[in-house]
């Protein structure tokens, strides 16, 4: 590989990335006419994955996007459909369609229906939810979703909760018992890096890449992103034909949003453009396409706050190859050196060299959660009034503190540096004064750590490592079992 490459290696596959099967933890957002095969196929090609933005669009088309993406690009992909804006005859034609093509995963949004889940996932399709809240989250789990896609209403296009990304990641995490990608704003590698580097397993990437040559978004579309700041935007329910009342999109300002056309929700429709026969509607939820004409300036305009970073109008492989090298360089403080995209993606080495980041990348993860569990059972242990309870705490922090130096040989073993950093999970768990109710909260946290020693163990090789894990392992499945009793047992 050219030295004047960064080592891209080094922002590591998480095990949402092996569940969606791509490289590198970048999705694009799944945007209604904008996302078609020829951006999809780039941004898989590039390293990340792709959803089509399906919502509402003709049998023919769907699998004539989806043909298109096979012959492009032999990567996993997905479809994007939005339930409550569909008509329901209509959604179960869209669902037998993706059910026949053999879609691999499924993306849904807006109201968490569990019926399309179930069908779905039956089918033996990956299934992932875009959510705004914590109650949308629960509802998606409980319902079978494999993942989230926690959206902060920082993001473009339409906006389903109201609370900033870092807010609600803080929020979802904690609950989740799947993997969660975070969505809003992310405009660049610092972006996803912090993201990251909260607890998401993905960046969803939207703005940035309808400011692509493969974007099927029109050309007037991409210029005004490009011209635009993030004061441009605003949260408006103008737009709101095609989907279900009290639905906010976030778009530039234009004369819709400074209300030069009148009151949106004044009744009759007038035509502003067409795409093939099809009339498009003031106030629609349409934007501009390559396939329409029009009045573009009055048609939805999405943009999200990470609009800023839009500068030019480029390929996707070019912008996603500078995101992931800007990602890598915030998380590992590695300087960005050019990036040329038509060099080789890697070789052996390059295969072994994932393998190892992506095993010491979890390890960290690990080690953070543990050093946050120490520090939680070591100030509950003096709270507890009970003897019994008192004394399971103090058993459950000297095996936290066990699997730290456990933890931090390995990571020493592989080359690694172990991370200094405590796990957000301390601070939440805190919070919660009610010690029954955080060591509740605790258990919830020793199950998402044994889920992730169970999702690391296939990849190590090295036995020693491997045989310390299943030891702890063990140890965190019988603490939960034993905490689960003791809060279960009459007080």
């Amino acid at each position: 590989m050219p030295s004047s490459l960064p080592d891209v290696h080094a922002l590591s596959p998480t095990p949402l990335c092996e569940l969606l099967g791509c490289r590198y933890p970048l999705v694009l957002a799944g945007m209604g006419g904008v996302a078609r095969s020829e951006l999809v196929a780039a941004v898989t090609a590039a390293g990340g994955f792709g959803f089509l933005g399906m919502v509402r669009e003709p049998l023919e088309l769907i699998r004539d996007e989806v043909a298109r993406v096979r012959r492009r690009s032999d990567r996993r992909f997905g479809v994007n459909l939005i339930p409550a804006a569909t008509d329901a005859a209509f959604l179960r034609q869209q669902i037998d369609l993706c059910i026949e093509l053999r879609v691999p995963v499924v993306g849904l949004f807006w109201d968490v229906m569990p019926d399309v889940i179930a069908r779905l996932r039956a089918a033996g399709i990956v299934v992932v939810c875009q959510v705004g809240s914590v109650a949308d989250a629960r509802q998606a789990q409980a319902a079978g979703a494999d993942a989230l896609i926690a959206q902060g209403v920082e993001a473009g296009g339409h906006v389903r909760g109201r609370q900033p990304l870092a807010e609600l990641l803080a929020d979802v995490l904690p609950i989740a018992t799947v993997p969660v990608a975070a969505a809003g704003g992310i405009g660049d590698g610092r972006d996803v890096a912090r993201v990251l580097a909260q607890g998401a397993q993905a960046a969803v990437l939207g703005t940035v890449l309808i400011a692509t040559r493969e974007s099927f978004a029109h050309d007037y579309h991409k210029r005004r992103l490009v011209a635009a700041q993030a004061s441009d935007t605003v949260l408006t329910e103008a737009f709101h034909i095609n989907w279900p009342p009290h639905a906010a999109v976030r778009v530039l300002a234009n004369s819709v949003t400074r209300g030069e056309h009148g009151d949106p929700f004044a009744g009759g429709r007038t035509v502003i453009g067409d795409e093939a026969g099809r009339p498009i509607y003031l106030f629609s939820t349409d934007s501009p396409l390559r396939s329409m004409t029009g009045d573009y300036e009055a048609m939805a305009l999405y943009a999200g706050l990470g609009v800023d970073r839009v500068v030019s109008v480029e390929p996707a492989a070019t912008r996603v190859a500078r995101i992931v090298a800007e990602a890598a360089a915030q998380l590992h403080g590695a300087a960005v050196a050019s990036v040329d995209v038509a060099a080789p993606a890697g070789d052996a080495a390059g295969s072994e060299h994932d393998r190892r980041a992506s095993i010491l990348a979890r390890l960290d993860e690990l080690l953070e959660a543990e050093r946050a569990g120490a520090r939680v059972t070591l100030e509950s242990a003096g709270h507890a009034q009970d003897a019994a309870l008192r004394g399971l705490i103090e058993s459950i922090h000297r095996d936290e503190v066990k699997w730290c130096a456990m933890l931090s040989r390995a990571i020493r073993g592989l080359d690694g540096t172990p991370s200094t950093r405590t796990g957000a999970f301390y601070t939440k768990a805190m919070a919660i004064d009610v010690l029954n109710e955080r060591l509740a909260f605790l258990n919830r946290g020793q199950g998402w750590v044994a889920r992730k020693v169970r999702e690391l163990l296939p990849l190590v090789g090295d036995a020693e490592i491997r045989q310390n894990l299943t030891e702890m392992l063990v140890a965190h499945e019988e603490n939960l079992d034993k905490v689960n009793v003791l809060l279960d047992a009459p007080r």
